[in-house]
């Protein structure tokens, strides 16, 4: 339960809120002995309409990771889905993740359906995470960076054998957190 507890620290809050209040968190680690200590500042960013900007040091003194997060919308989602989260890949590509509460094994495969209005996509999908997190195809990437940024939400479908999960997360704010995405990955 340790990641997806997590998962839900790194998403914050359910999303629904004054657009007053939006902000994203800039985390910097640094090594103090034999401990990692790390100091997270709010930084105001326009109209990103709740998503949440991260980025966290890795494991390497220069290695850091950027992603955009969104919590699903709680009224209309299983308990066990938490949102969705698009960060920086290597070699200039972008990331979708489907984040859970009650993980799926590390090894499944679990089937991904996204709907919106007119719009439907199956793809098998990999575990990251320890199982909280599901890794979705580059082809994810692709309607991140286009189709969904006209979207006003996202139905989310996780299937693993006889387990079935779903969500919906709000779309609106994509195109400027997207962008502060994009201008942020290394």
């Amino acid at each position: 339960m340790l990641p997806a507890l997590g998962l839900l620290l790194m998403l914050g809050q359910t999303g629904v809120g004054p657009a007053s209040r939006l902000a994203y968190e800039n985390t910097v680690c640094h090594a103090t002995g034999s401990a990692q200590v790390c100091r997270m500042t709010p930084i105001p960013v326009a109209n990103m309409s709740n998503w949440k900007f991260s980025r966290t040091q890795g494991t390497k003194a220069d290695e850091s990771f950027v992603a955009i997060m969104k919590t699903a919308d709680t009224r209309q989602s299983d308990p066990d889905f938490a949102g969705l989260i698009i960060r920086c890949a290597p070699k200039g590509k972008v990331e979708v993740l489907v984040a859970l509460i009650r993980p799926f094994p590390p090894r499944s495969h679990p089937q991904v359906t996204l709907a919106s209005a007119g719009f439907s996509q199956s793809f098998e999908a990999t575990m990251a995470a320890a199982g909280a997190a599901v890794l979705l195809p580059e082809e994810a990437g692709v309607l991140a960076s286009g189709k969904w940024q006209s979207t006003p939400s996202l139905t989310v479908t996780v299937k693993e054998t006889t387990s079935e999960i779903k969500g919906i997360v709000a779309l609106n704010g994509l195109r400027e957190a997207y962008g502060t995405l994009l201008a942020s990955c290394s």
